[in-house]
C-alpha cells in the first residue's frame, strides 16, 4: 500500500461535496419512529417536565400531531397508553374499548400513510407498575404471556399495523405470533424489544407513561447491564419464535450490542433512543454545554453506523425538520 506522501487521506476531506459523495451512513426521515403518549379526555397536551417538547396528548389532539408527523416526513409512531383506570390485571391494555385501541382507530379513521406501532405491555396499566401479573412480588410469566397475546390480538383488530412486545417475558413472541395467526393477522410483523436492559436510562418515560414499579425492579426480566453474549441469546430466540423486527434498548450505551445482533442474525433491526438519552442531550444543550442539534445527529448516527435500520426516538420531529431545512 501507499504511503505517505502518496497517501493523503485528507484529500478526500478538503471538499464539501466529495465528503458528500463517499458519505458511509446516512440518516433520512425513513430511519425515523416518534414515540407517542396518549391520555383520557379532550383537547390535552401535557409537557413531560423531565422531556422538554415531549407530550402527553389526549386522542383529539395526538390525531393532530400525527398529521403534523406526515407532513414533515415521519413515516412511523409507536404509542404508549395511560389509561383512566388500572388494575391488577392490567385489564386496560387489552379491552377493546382502551386508550390504545381507541387511539389506533381514530387515527386510522383520519390519516393513510403512516404506520402505527403498537408497545404491548401490562406495566402502563397496572395498578402495582410491573410488566405482568403478580404472585406476591413475583411476575407470573405464562400467565402473563397469554395476556399480552389478547392485548396484541386487540391492537390489531384496532388497526394496528405492527405490534412491538415490549414485556420480555420467556415465549411472548411464540404466544403473540400463534394468537395474530389465529385470529387472521398473519401479515402483520412483531418487532420485538429482545434485547432489552435494565437500564438506569428509563426515568424520564416511566414519568411520560406513569408506569414506574410500586416496590422493587425489573432485573428479575429485563437484562443485566453487563452482559453481551445473553443478549444474543434473546435476539436469536425471538427470531426462532416468529420476530420480524429485532430492537435493542437503551442505544447509545448499547451500540456494541446493535452491531453484535446485526452481524450474527442478519435481521432488520431497531434500536431506542430511550428517554434519557433524550434529556440528557436537551438538558446539556438548555446549559449551552453542547450543540444541541449538532450531538442530536451525532448520537443518531452513531446508532444508525452501528447497524440499526430503523430508530425509535423523541427527536423525530427535530430530525425531519433539520433534514428537511439541509436537504
Amino acid at each position: 500500500m501507499a504511503n505517505y506522501p502518496t497517501k493523503r487521506l485528507r484529500r478526500l476531506r478538503y471538499n464539501p461535496i466529495v465528503r458528500n459523495l463517499i458519505q458511509e451512513t446516512v440518516l433520512t426521515k425513513n430511519d425515523l419512529i416518534y414515540p407517542l403518549f396518549v391520555v383520557p379526555g379532550e383537547n390535552i397536551m401535557n409537557e413531560i417536565k423531565s422531556m422538554p417538547n415531549v407530550f402527553q396528548m389526549s386522542i383529539d389532539v395526538l390525531v393532530k400531531e400525527c398529521k403534523e408527523l406526515v407532513e414533515l416526513g415521519v413515516p412511523a409512531v409507536i404509542l404508549f397508553g395511560i389509561p383512566e383506570n388500572k388494575d391488577e390485571q392490567g385489564s386496560e391494555a387489552y379491552s377493546s374499548n382502551g386508550i390504545i385501541q381507541r387511539a389506533i382507530r381514530a387515527i386510522k379513521a383520519e390519516i393513510k400513510d403512516l404506520l402505527v406501532i403498537t408497545d404491548v405491555c401490562l406495566c402502563e396499566y397496572t395498578s402495582h407498575g410491573h410488566c405482568g401479573l403478580l404472585k406476591g412480588e413475583e411476575i407470573l410469566n405464562d400467565e402473563t404471556v397469554s395476556l399480552l397475546a389478547k392485548e396484541a390480538v386487540s391492537h390489531c383488530e384496532a388497526g394496528a399495523d405492527m405490534i412491538a412486545p415490549s414485556d420480555m417475558m420467556d415465549g411472548r413472541v411464540a404466544s403473540i405470533r400463534k394468537a395474530l395467526d389465529y385470529k387472521g393477522f398473519a401479515n402483520i410483523p412483531i418487532m420485538s424489544y429482545a434485547v432489552k436492559y435494565a437500564s438506569g436510562y428509563y426515568g424520564p418515560f416511566r414519568d411520560a407513561a406513569d408506569s414506574a414499579p410500586a416496590f422493587g425492579d425489573r432485573k428479575s426480566h429485563q437484562m443485566d447491564i453487563t452482559n453481551s453474549e445473553e443478549g444474543l441469546r434473546e435476539a436469536e430466540s425471538d427470531v426462532e419464535e416468529g420476530a420480524d423486527i429485532i430492537m435493542v434498548k437503551p442505544a447509545g450505551a448499547y451500540l456494541d450490542i446493535i452491531w453484535r445482533v446485526k452481524e450474527k442474525l442478519q435481521m432488520p433491526t431497531a434500536a431506542y433512543q430511550v428517554s434519557g438519552e433524550y434529556s440528557m442531550i436537551k438538558a446539556a444543550g438548555k446549559m449551552g454545554w453542547i450543540d444541541e442539534e449538532r450531538v442530536m445527529i451525532e448520537s443518531l448516527i452513531a446508532i444508525k453506523r452501528a447497524g440499526a435500520d430503523m430508530i425509535l426516538t423523541y427527536f423525530a420531529k427535530e430530525v425531519a425538520l433539520y433534514l428537511n431545512k439541509n436537504k
